[in-house]
Order: structure tokens, then C-alpha cells, then sequence
């Protein structure tokens, strides 16, 4: 059983977990440092205590408790309930949907563990928006992805907005860093997954005229300046988004939506799937 303790105090030493939130330089460092991650917002936490993530607590609003009773009656851990001015004293923001877990990270899983099974993966090289992240994990789940995988200098999926943007879906995903960046990718050619350039690259290969068939990886690189020559001189084929005149490029996480639509297991497969 969990126990419930009354805080009005923001500097409390026993809330270090949620502590200058907005600080993302500092949580980025120290979250993977210490072990943890924070979920927000009741759906958010539920999945992931479904997916088997252990809490080391909670803080919330006091009319958040109710609604999480049979959550906190499955975990031992104390969970701070605090008054909204006291939650914005914490975080640094005010928490719109009353609630937090702070969640112990479990190790990453190896690449093998990760593509056992896989027959459609994404790659995220040095995508550094975390809402991006989140949203790619999002559309990634929703439209038949296996698995991700993300380079050293990737944003980190369970950073607190990565989690929140994903619905909870980088729960739902397996997923886990490469090290050896980008001579890892050869691994996955040599399990022969044809790895696939999302690139504006006027040269490459319209999405619609894509070979569908699986295995295959898309590469997706960071905002901006796009893939690295390494990663790129790794990949079968360079794809684009057909576009209107006038527009170059997408943001990467509306793009990876309609790539992922394209080739996901969710789509029909037929030849119409994008209309030319």
C-alpha cells in the first residue's frame, strides 16, 4: 500500500524527483544519472506501471487521489499530494493534469533483444526536440512499427515531454541506443533490413514508388540539417515526400506520420495506398 503525505512546503527535500522541471539542460543530465524518469498525467502513469516500470513516487493535486486509488493500492511508494501553488513551486510550471510519478529507468535493452522479431524499424539520428521524439514513438505505435532505434546524441525518449507527447507510447515500443554510431547501422543490414533515407533530396526515390516489402529501416536524422553523410551512405535508397511548390521539407515528426502511414503493417499495402 502506498502511503499518502500532506506537503506545502516547495523546497522539500523529499521532492528532489520533481524538482526544477523546466530545467531541461539540468533533467537531462541528471535524470538517466539518478535512474529515473517522470510520466505525467493519469493515462501516462497507468501505462506505465502496465508496462512494468516500479515508481519511487508520486506528487499530485488532492483530486487526483481518487482517481488513481487502485493504482496506489497495487505500489509501495509515498505519494505527495500538494496544493496547486505548492505543485507550481516544485515544477516550475503549473502541472495542468494534477499528477506525476517518478519512475525508476530499467537498463536498455541490447539492439538484438530490441529487433528479435522486428520486420519494421525506426532509426532516429540526433533528433533533438523531445516533442518530436515523442511524437515519432506516437505515430511509430499507432501505425505499425516494431521497434526504434537512436543514436548516442538522440533526445531522450523518457524525458518527461518525450513521454507526455507520446501518449505513453515510448512504453509501447521497444526501443534502445546504438553505440557504435553509424557503423551500427551495418548490423542491421546484414540482417537484411534495406535501410531507407527519409531526405528531401529532389533525386530520391518518390515515397509512393517505395518497395513496401519488409524488412526495412527508415532513417529519420535531426531537425534541420537532416542525416549525417555516414548514415546516409548506409542507407538503399534516399525517399522523399512528394511536395507542393514552394516547400522543401516537413517537420520531421509530420513527415515520419505519412512515411510511416505508407509503410506501416497498418497500412493496406496496395498500390493506391498513396495516390500519385
Amino acid at each position: 500500500m502506498t502511503t499518502i503525505i500532506n506537503v506545502d512546503d516547495a523546497t522539500d527535500p523529499r521532492l528532489a524527483d520533481y524538482t526544477q522541471l523546466t530545467d531541461v539542460g539540468l533533467r537531462k543530465v541528471r535524470e538517466p544519472a539518478e535512474g529515473l524518469f517522470l510520466a505525467e498525467s493519469e493515462k501516462v502513469i497507468r501505462r506505465a506501471l502496465e508496462d512494468g516500470y516500479t515508481p519511487r513516487s508520486m506528487l499530485m493535486a488532492e483530486r487526483w487521489v481518487e482517481g488513481l486509488a487502485d493504482v496506489l493500492a497495487d505500489h509501495e511508494c509515498p505519494v505527495y499530494v500538494a496544493d496547486d501553488a505548492t505543485l507550481r513551486g516544485v515544477t516550475g510550471y503549473r502541472v495542468h493534469r494534477g499528477a506525476l510519478a517518478s519512475l525508476n529507468r530499467r537498463s536498455l535493452p541490447s539492439v538484438d533483444e530490441v529487433l528479435t522479431g522486428a520486420t519494421r524499424v525506426v532509426v532516429l539520428e540526433d533528433l533533438v526536440d523531445h516533442t518530436n521524439v515523442g511524437a515519432v514513438f506516437r505515430s511509430a505505435a499507432a501505425l505499425g512499427f516494431d521497434a526504434v532505434l537512436v543514436s548516442p546524441e538522440c533526445a531522450d525518449p523518457l524525458y518527461r515531454r518525450s513521454v507526455k507527447v507520446s501518449m505513453g507510447a515510448v512504453f509501447a515500443v521497444p526501443w534502445t541506443r546504438v553505440d557504435n554510431w553509424p557503423a551500427g547501422l551495418d548490423d542491421l543490414r546484414e540482417r537484411g533490413f534495406r535501410c531507407l533515407a527519409m531526405s528531401p533530396d529532389p533525386a530520391g526515390v518518390p515515397l509512393r514508388d517505395v518497395d513496401r516489402t519488409p524488412p526495412f529501416a527508415i532513417l529519420l536524422g535531426t531537425e534541420g540539417e537532416g542525416l549525417t553523410a555516414g548514415a546516409l551512405g548506409r542507407c538503399a535508397a534516399n525517399v522523399r515526400i512528394p511536395m507542393a511548390a514552394g516547400i522543401d521539407s516537413l517537420n520531421v515528426a509530420a513527415a515520419s506520420a505519412i512515411v510511416f502511414y505508407a509503410l506501416g503493417s497498418s497500412s493496406s499495402n496496395s498500390s493506391d495506398t498513396l495516390a500519385p
